[in-house]
């Protein structure tokens, strides 16, 4: 509860004779309300306009949106934390941003949802004792210690809301590809196989596009990592040979920066294989293109969606920041990104909000019941489909490494970089 509703419901108790000095106490508020601006910087996975709208609507603020590349917007959060109120990308910007010191811890008590929010972001699997995949499970980076750095043991304060994520992979075009079986046959290899050279993408972030290039390359058997998830120099100086003759072989038709651009890349037919997130599998469908989203054999690169608040966020902004945090989880938001295929940290307050055949197609891994609609109208999945890699938890039951920010993660920038320019 923020500070001004405590205030309100303060001056409420305080019975009819003081009426008029509780509307005169509201007044400023009131009024900072409506001129608050909330400036929102991410990428376009989140920062959509019906979102945006709607949220304007139900929050009675002004909510601007800075949708950018994913490398993009996590160099100008690091520098200019001026720049933005509240950040949204991956669990892989948390120690960046952390470490550069432009976000500012948040307060669990001013979360509405807190208690609800499941334990795949608290504890790194949704099973008990369940297995911790490699990198940087979520849970790692949640909660700020005593001594201001970032680690598991649970407190009051964390360095990012737990919102939205999902597991990636890679997706393919079954008119040029023969369809693969989920987690038998479909391989990261797949990206580095002959037959498709020229054909092939990755996604141009290197905190992630590294670890699909690493999973291709070693479920080729064309080297193998002691630990993928904190790779040495040497790793990364030998994932870069092989990736770098690659590209001088014409392997590569290209880095997709952002989700529009990764459907653009395949709709024209400039790739027929490449990294792909889930929205831009789910345009491609709704728009006729055969696509598959890969669920390999060796597990899923996994993501969690991270909200943060720039340490410059103060006042009547910060308590819009915390409101608009709290909407997120209040049910429509994690209903709507469902069906661009996102799951929510608290889903079973989004599952009222959507269909049973939503529910069971999304979450479930069940056939779906109906036609379904994506995020942008349109028709994304057919009366009888099931989801690639199926359920929620068989798809988070199979991750092979989360997006990290490696102890070498330096170096393995500048390689990146190299990689890009060769």
């Amino acid at each position: 509860m923020t500070n001004s509703v405590t205030r309100r419901h303060f001056l409420k108790s305080m019975g009819a004779g003081l009426a008029a000095t509780a509307c005169i106490s509201k007044a400023p508020y009131v009024f900072a309300k409506q001129k608050v601006t909330l400036r929102v910087m991410g990428t376009h996975v989140t920062l959509q306009e019906e979102l945006r709208q709607l949220a304007m609507k139900e929050l009675g603020f002004k909510i601007e949106f800075t949708p950018m590349g994913s490398a993009a917007v996590l160099q100008k959060a690091a520098a200019d934390p001026m720049s933005f109120d509240l950040y949204e990308q991956w669990s892989d910007s948390i120690n960046i941003l952390w470490q550069a010191e432009a976000i500012q811890p948040i307060d669990v008590d001013r979360l509405t949802y807190w208690d609800e929010i499941n334990s795949l972001s608290k504890t790194g699997t949704l099973q008990p004792n369940g297995k911790i995949a490699a990198g940087d499970s979520p849970h790692k980076l949640l909660f700020v210690q005593p001594n201001q750095r970032l680690g598991s043991s649970p407190t009051k304060a964390i360095s990012f809301l737990p919102y939205v994520h999902n597991v990636d992979s890679f997706g393919y075009n079954t008119q040029y590809i023969s369809r693969g079986t989920s987690y038998e046959t479909e391989s990261w290899g797949w990206l580095l196989d002959d037959n498709y050279r020229g054909k092939v993408a990755l996604v141009n972030a290197p905190t992630i596009g590294i670890f699909d290039a690493a999973l291709a390359v070693q479920a080729k058997g064309l080297m193998q990592f002691n630990n993928i998830g904190n790779m040495t120099i040497e790793e990364i100086d030998q994932l870069f040979s092989i990736l770098l003759a690659k590209k001088r072989e014409g392997h590569f038709a290209g880095f997709w920066t952002s989700v529009p651009q990764s459907v653009e890349f395949m709709k024209t037919d400039r790739v027929r294989i490449q990294s792909m997130f889930s929205p831009g599998v789910s345009s491609l469908k709704g728009q006729g293109v055969p696509v598959v989203y890969a669920a390999p054999k060796e597990g899923y690169r996994a993501w969690h969606g991270v909200m943060c608040m720039s340490k410059y966020t103060q006042g009547h902004v910060k308590d819009a920041a915390y409101d608009y945090m709290n909407w997120w989880l209040s049910g429509y938001p994690g209903a709507f990104i469902a069906r661009q295929g996102y799951y929510i940290s608290n889903p079973q307050r989004s599952k009222p909000l959507m269909t049973q055949a939503e529910w069971d197609y999304w979450y479930e891994g069940k056939e779906a019941a109906t036609m379904l609609k994506g995020t942008d109208g349109n028709i994304a999945v057919q009366s009888g489909q099931t989801r690639d890699g199926g359920s929620y938890f068989k798809r988070f039951s199979n991750i092979a490494v989360w997006n990290t920010v490696m102890d070498n993660y330096d170096y393995s920038l500048d390689k990146w970089y190299e990689l890009l320019n060769a």
